[in-house]
C-alpha cells in the first residue's frame, strides 16, 4: 500500500495528534501513524497545566474535552505525617490548580474535531520500520508495517512524535544526552474512597516523595519515588511495610489499598531519566515531545511540553511548506523557539528534586 501526504507524523499521542489536527486545519495534508490499536491505552502523565489549558481553549478543543470528562484539582497539599504543612491554592479568578484529563478523552476529542477534514488521517496498528531519504539526504517518508502488510508513506516532512524511546530518532541516528536523577517511580491506581477531594497530595517518606493524584472515574494514581535501581531488591521483601506510610498518613485508604495492592505485580516501575536530543531537526524531519526531550515526572509537565511543541511547530511548519523550504535550517526556527525553555524546565526539575524537603517545611 502506498500513501501520500504533506506530513507524516509517527506517534498518535497528545503531541502528535494535536499537531496533526492543527496542520489539517491549516490545509496541510497529514497522516498520523500509531502503533497501538486505539486511544484507550494506559498512560501515566495526564495532568495539564494552565498554559496547556489556554492552548486547548485557543484551538477550541477544551470544551470538547470537558464534555468527555476531566477533573479540576482544588489544591496541592504537602504532608508531614498526617499534618498539612504547605499548600498551593488557586490564584485570583481561578478555581483550580491543574486538571486531570484522561488521555483517551483528550485524544478522542481532538480526533472527533478532525473527523471530516480531508487533510487529516489517523492509522492505528501501524509501526514504522524505516525512514526514506532522497539522494540529497532529505527525509521523504517512512516504511511501516500494518497488519503484516508493508506501507510506504511519501511525505515532504516526517515528524517523530513517538516518545522517549523514539524509533524515528534512532533511525535518524540523532544523538541524545540522557541524564539520570537518582530515583525511579513506582506507579499504581486504586479506587478513591467516598468524599475524596480532587486534590494532589504529597508526602515525604524516608527522604523520598510519595504523590497521590486524584483522577476522573473515582481513582487515585499513586507514585512512590524510590532510589534509582532499587526495585529488584525492594520487591524481594514484603509489600506491606512499603505500603504502611501511605496507610498511616491516609487511613481512609486502607481498605482500597489492601484490596487492590496485594503484590508487587500491582505496581509498575518507571525508570526516571531526562534527555535532550542533540538536534530536533534534520532536512525534512522534526522531533517533538519526549522524542526530542524527555522530562521527569516532577511537576507533571511532560505532556504539557509536548503539546506546546505541537502548538509552536504547526504555524512554523505550515509556512515552511508554503515556501517549499523544509530544510533543517528553516525548521530550526522551531527548535530555537523551544529548546531554551525546555532546558530551563529540566534544570528546574533537577533543582526541585534536590531540594525536595523544602516543600515539606512548615509555612
Amino acid at each position: 500500500m502506498n500513501l501520500q501526504a504533506d506530513v507524516c507524523i509517527v506517534g498518535g499521542g497528545p503531541a502528535g495528534t494535536l499537531l496533526g489536527h492543527l496542520l489539517a486545519k491549516n490545509g496541510v495534508s497529514t497522516i498520523i501513524i500509531e502503533r497501538s490499536a486505539g486511544v484507550n491505552r494506559q498512560f501515566r502523565g495526564e495532568h495539564i497545566n494552565a498554559e496547556t489549558e489556554t492552548i486547548l481553549k485557543e484551538h477550541n478543543l477544551f470544551d470538547k474535552i470537558e464534555e468527555l470528562g476531566l477533573l479540576k484539582m482544588k489544591k496541592v497539599e504537602f504532608f508531614a505525617g498526617k499534618n498539612i504543612v504547605n499548600s498551593i491554592t488557586p490564584g485570583n479568578l481561578e478555581d483550580h490548580v491543574g486538571i486531570h484529563v484522561p488521555q483517551a478523552h483528550l485524544l478522542g476529542a481532538i480526533i472527533q474535531e478532525s473527523e471530516g477534514n480531508k487533510n487529516f488521517q489517523l492509522v492505528f496498528n501501524t509501526t514504522v520500520k524505516e525512514l526514506i531519504q532522497d539522494d540529497k539526504g532529505f527525509y521523504t517518508g517512512v516504511k511501516a508495517i500494518r497488519d503484516r502488510e508493508e506501507i510506504h508513506i511519501s511525505s515532504k516532512v516526517t515528524i517523530g512524535a513517538d516518545g522517549r524511546y523514539s524509533t524515528v530518532r534512532k533511525l535518524a541516528k540523532i544523538p541524545t544526552i540522557e541524564m539520570t536523577h537518582g530515583y525511579d517511580v513506582l506507579w499504581a491506581k486504586i479506587p478513591a474512597p467516598a468524599g475524596w477531594e480532587p486534590t494532589t497530595r504529597m508526602v515525604l517518606v524516608n527522604g523520598h516523595q510519595l504523590a497521590l493524584f486524584t483522577q476522573t472515574g473515582g481513582l487515585i494514581q499513586i507514585g512512590w519515588n524510590i532510589a534509582e535501581g532499587s526495585y529488584p531488591e525492594l520487591r524481594k521483601g514484603s509489600l506491606q511495610p512499603f505500603l504502611e506510610p501511605l496507610i498511616e498518613t491516609f487511613p481512609e485508604l486502607e481498605v482500597s489499598v489492601n484490596e487492590h495492592l496485594r503484590s508487587w505485580k500491582d505496581l509498575v516501575c518507571l525508570k526516571v531519566q531526562s534527555s535532550r536530543s542533540e538536534t530536533w531537526v534534520e532536512d525534512g524531519l522534526v522531533l517533538i515531545g519526549d522524542a526530542a526531550h524527555t522530562m521527569t515526572p516532577t511537576g507533571a509537565i511532560g505532556i504539557n511540553c509536548g503539546m506546546k511543541d505541537a502548538h509552536v511547530l504547526a504555524p512554523i511548519l505550515t509556512q515552511a511548506l508554503i515556501e517549499n523550504n523544509i530544510s533543517a535550517e528553516q525548521l530550526k526556527l522551531f527548535e530555537m523557539n523551544r529548546k531554551n525553555e525546555i532546558k530551563t524546565q529540566q534544570i528546574m526539575q533537577l533543582k526541585q528534586e534536590t531540594s525536595i524537603s523544602e516543600k515539606f517545611a512548615y509555612k
